[in-house]
């Protein structure tokens, strides 16, 4: 069948077995070089996977108010338990051998049901609370501190082999179900309500709600470090119906002053609708 039929990437001619257009050597390579000068960075790499297992343990724990113990979060979280698998898949991949971190990220997906790219680049004190449903990206960068919640993405919007999912500064709260596509750029102590869909930068010290995400300012006061409050978020649509609802009725009260006739209460529908927002 593959007679006169070469492999790909050697060139040797395949066998009758082999039946597709690599022959099993290439297929089963994982031969990788490491120059001397990498074996500072590969230690760093080590120690760094060391001192995350602690912390990623402690802060799943702290910012999660069920947790009962230590022993608990490291048993029985599969978020934890896809951030530590992936702090190893990340580190085979960063020294660059082949097949392995792609593996282990599989694993990780059928244990858990979180999905993280080997490439992602993730900080210190990371917490994915449920996470079932969540995806993160090759060329996604998360920052220290940062929390998010389950069915949340941090997608790519490109084909190409670029920077093409987003970069998530520190102290960031990401609400369940949100969406975070591109190269866009998140900043510091942000919160992303649940459901947003993101597409464009988000500035440091702000909230991100909606369809598509809008930046709204909270009490105009910077935003605490850190806080799980992803479900009470303002709502810019509602304001900006309630600013409509309350310019509506002033002008009603001026034209009916103007015509010289006696006011009467307010529109019943317009009253209700402004209780409820």
């Amino acid at each position: 069948m593959h007679e006169n039929l070469a492999c790909l990437n050697c060139g040797d001619k395949l066998s009758d077995k082999e039946k597709s257009e690599y022959c099993a050597k290439c297929l089963l390579n994982l031969d990788f070089g490491i120059e001397d000068k990498d074996f500072e960075i590969i230690k760093a790499h080590l120690n760094a996977i060391l001192d995350s297992f602690g912390s990623d343990v402690r802060t799943a724990f702290q910012k999660d108010p069920a947790a009962k113990s230590l022993v608990e979060v490291l048993t029985s979280y599969p978020g934890t338990h896809a951030v530590l698998l992936h702090r190893v898949a990340h580190f085979f991949w960063e020294i660059g051998l082949p097949f392995v971190p792609r593996y282990l990220s599989h694993i990780s997906r059928q244990i858990t049901g979180i999905e993280i790219h080997p490439g992602a680049e993730i900080g210190k004190d990371f917490f994915i609370d449920h996470g079932s449903g969540t995806v993160i990206g090759e060329t996604a960068e998360i920052g220290d501190n940062v929390t998010i919640y389950q069915n949340v993405s941090l997608g790519g919007t490109s084909l190409k082999a670029e920077k093409r999912h987003p970069t998530i500064g520190n102290n960031v709260v990401i609400g369940a179900g949100a969406k975070l596509l591109g190269p866009i750029k998140v900043g510091d102590n942000v919160r992303v309500g649940a459901n947003s869909v993101v597409t464009k930068d988000v500035p440091s010290n702000s909230v991100v709600v909606g369809v598509p995400g809008r930046v709204v300012s909270r009490n105009g006061k910077k935003i605490p470090d850190i806080d799980l409050e992803h479900g009470d978020l303002p709502d810019p649509i509602a304001d900006f119906i309630k600013t409509l609802r309350d310019r509506l009725l002033e002008v009603e009260d001026e034209i009916i002053e103007l015509k010289g006739e006696k006011k009467r209460e307010k529109s019943e529908e317009l009253m209700f609708y402004g209780e409820g927002i």
